[in-house]
C-alpha cells in the first residue's frame, strides 16, 4: 500500500488546458495551472503546507484577537495557533483531513466535521465542491450546524495568485474596493475602517496599476460588484497576462497580503487574496463599530459561498 503524502490524499482535475490538484489535508488546492502556467503558488504532495496556501478556512477566516470571544452569553477561549502575534488564526478545518464523497475527472466534493470543542462548542459539517471548467476553478463551501444551537461562521479561501514571472512587485493589481481596516502595526488588531484614500499610494487600486514595494495584509471593503453581484480582483503581467479571483455576494470582504516573508527568497512569490463571509476578527463583532459581518448558523440550517480562479490570458 502506497503511503499517503504529507498533503493527504491528491485530486487530480482536468478540464481542457486547465488543471488543478486539490489534497485533502484542509480541502487545499494544491496547484492550478493553464497550458502548464501556474495560476497560483503550488507547493508539492508530500510537503506541509506552508502559509495555509490555498487552504480553506473555516469556521472562521483571518484572527480571532487573543483568542477570546463572547457568544450566546458565554465567554469562549481558542487556542492560539498564531503564536507570535498571540491569536487564534484561520479557524480548525485548515489540518482537518477531508473525505471525497462524489469525485470525477472535472470535480470533486470532500467533508469533513469540525466537531464540537473547547472555544467552538457546536457541530459543523463542512462540504466544499471544487469544480473545474471553462470558466476556471470554482469552489462551494457549505456548512451545515448539526447542533441544537446556533453557532457563529465565517470561511474563505486562501491562495496566492500568480500573474507570471517575477513577483508580486512586477505585477499590476486592479481592487474594486473603497474601504480598508486599518489594523496596529505589531498584531494586525483592526481599529478602524477606512477609506482607501487614506494612504492611496499603499491601498487604493481601484485603478489598476503596479504594486511594486508596497505592503499589504489588510481586509477590504466596500466592494464594486457587476450586475450579478459578483466582485474581482484581477492580476496581470506587463504583456497582459494572468489570473482573475471573483466571488459572489456571500463574502463581502477580500484580505489581500503581498506574503512578505523573513526570507527574501520565499518572499511576494504570490498574491495572497482571499475573499471572506465576514471581516477579521468578527466573532467579536460588537466591539467594532462596523458590520463585520459575523454568519450565525441555526440548528439544522445551512450556508453557502462561492469564488472563482481563472485565468486572463
Amino acid at each position: 500500500m502506497a503511503r499517503t503524502p504529507l498533503s493527504g490524499i491528491q485530486h487530480s482535475l482536468r478540464s481542457g488546458d486547465y488543471e488543478a490538484i486539490i489534497s485533502s489535508v484542509g480541502a487545499t488546492l494544491r496547484s492550478l495551472t493553464l497550458a502548464g502556467r501556474d495560476l497560483v503558488v503550488p507547493f508539492d504532495a508530500d510537503e506541509v503546507r506552508p502559509s495555509y496556501r490555498g487552504a480553506t478556512l473555516a469556521p472562521w477566516p483571518n484572527r480571532v484577537v487573543d483568542g477570546t470571544y463572547t457568544f450566546g452569553g458565554e465567554e469562549r477561549r481558542l487556542a492560539l495557533t498564531e503564536p507570535a502575534r498571540g491569536h487564534a488564526l484561520h479557524g480548525l478545518a485548515a489540518w482537518l483531513d477531508y473525505e471525497a464523497i462524489d469525485k470525477g475527472s472535472d470535480h470533486v466534493t470532500l467533508a469533513q466535521v469540525i466537531p464540537a470543542q473547547t472555544g467552538y462548542p457546536w457541530r459543523i459539517v463542512v462540504t466544499t465542491t471544487f469544480v473545474l471548467g471553462p470558466d476556471g476553478l470554482t469552489q462551494t463551501v457549505t456548512a451545515r450546524n448539526d447542533g441544537d444551537e446556533a453557532a457563529p461562521w465565517g470561511t474563505g479561501p486562501h491562495p496566492y495568485l500568480v500573474a507570471g514571472a517575477g513577483t508580486v512587485d512586477d505585477w499590476t493589481l486592479e481592487l474594486p474596493a473603497a474601504q480598508v481596516l486599518a489594523v496596529t502595526e505589531d498584531r494586525l488588531i483592526p481599529t478602524s475602517l477606512e477609506s482607501v484614500d487614506v494612504d492611496a499610494d499603499r491601498f487604493d487600486f481601484r485603478r489598476k496599476r503596479t504594486i511594486g514595494t508596497v505592503e499589504i495584509d489588510h481586509a477590504y471593503t466596500a466592494l464594486t460588484r457587476d450586475d450579478d453581484g459578483i466582485a474581482a480582483v484581477r492580476l496581470t503581467d506587463a504583456a497582459g497576462n494572468g489570473v482573475q479571483m471573483s466571488w459572489d455576494a456571500a463574502c463581502p470582504w477580500v484580505q489581500i497580503h503581498t506574503a512578505d516573508k523573513p526570507r527574501p527568497e520565499d518572499s511576494r512569490l504570490g498574491l495572497a487574496v482571499e475573499p471572506m463571509t465576514c471581516a477579521p476578527d468578527a466573532f467579536n463583532a460588537d466591539r467594532y463599530d462596523f458590520d463585520a459581518g459575523l454568519i450565525v448558523i441555526e440548528p439544522g440550517a445551512e450556508v453557502s459561498a462561492s469564488w472563482t480562479i481563472a485565468a486572463i490570458a
